[in-house]
């Protein structure tokens, strides 16, 4: 298929970029940063400078394709002013879908985000109503980095409403690489650290991908929310005993597919996209949080 990836210069949009090409699709990679002005490596996709929150640039972009992978987002609602955040996420997928949409476009691949249910970043806290969170937990979001994420998808249910295209929104947990591990998961590996709201979940950037290139060959009707991350917790912990030992009985426990869980449930995902992450942890950090290279 002719794809298009926004965000192509992000770390997900990167790994999305390179598993898409291996699968065989041929890819448009879009982002804000300016291209490099020399010959292309051997193998680089095609590359359009954009700045999606412009209609205009959104549907130059989009013309042809026939799938879209919308990956391009400020990323957290804490290094940017709150309008920031909402106007750019917002606007960029508003544009995106709707140029999706007139140009009949099959297949959007959504990359929303584990924060949907609003704990994450609130100014009045609050605690999951159950874990492993799955697609069923009720939404309740606060910031504007939440906000835009959930109006996302529903800008993804009025496009299926008014077209026949089909979209997947999936929702990673904090996505990880073989750069970042050690900063980012050490210390939960080697401390039993703060569970902070993902309770100890993560994702592999390149299951990630994995996932993206699941999606973009769907045939599944409609809209579909899916939860992307690792099936074990930053650690290795034993998860029900962690749950306890930080939230008492604050957080319901539901049943575990092992021991140690992660804090988000990917059953819908296994099920209905065949997402079956290959990778841990623990192939980057050993069991003292360290790095393995």
């Amino acid at each position: 298929m002719r794809v298009v990836v926004t965000g192509a210069h992000g770390k997900v949009g990167r790994a999305a970029v390179q598993a898409l090409q291996a699968a065989g699709h041929e890819v448009t990679a879009t982002d804000v940063t300016r291209p490099v002005w020399e010959r292309k490596e051997p193998g680089a996709p095609r590359y359009m400078q954009a700045d999606l929150t412009d209609a205009g640039h959104a549907f130059a972009v989009a013309r042809g394709a026939e799938a879209v992978v919308h990956a391009a987002a400020i990323p957290d609602p804490t290094q940017n002013p709150p309008h920031v955040v909402f106007q750019n996420n917002l606007m960029a997928t508003f544009n995106m879908i709707e140029a999706a949409v007139r140009f009949g476009v099959s297949r959007f691949v959504n990359i929303s985000s584990e924060t949907v249910p609003g704990y994450f970043f609130p100014e009045r806290p609050f605690l999951p109503d159950y874990a492993p969170v799955d697609e069923e937990h009720p939404v309740r979001p606060q910031d504007p980095y939440a906000l835009s994420k959930h109006f996302g998808e529903q800008l993804m249910d009025a496009a299926v409403r008014r077209s026949d295209i089909r979209c997947v929104s999936l929702r990673p947990s904090w996505v990880q690489h073989e750069g970042n591990y050690e900063r980012n998961l050490g210390p939960q590996v080697r401390e039993g650290g703060e569970p902070g709201a993902g309770l100890w979940s993560y994702t592999d950037v390149y299951d990630l991908a994995d996932a993206i290139v699941l999606a973009v060959g769907s045939d599944l009707p409609g809209h579909e929310v899916f939860y992307i991350a690792a099936p074990d917790n930053a650690g290795g912990h034993d998860f029900a005993a962690m749950v306890r030992r930080h939230f008492g009985d604050a957080i319901e426990l539901r049943p575990l597919a092992r021991t140690d869980a992660s804090g988000l449930s990917c059953a819908k995902a296994h099920r209905m996209l065949g997402y079956a992450p290959k990778r841990s942890w623990r192939d980057y950090l050993d069991d003292d949080g360290r790095s393995r290279s």
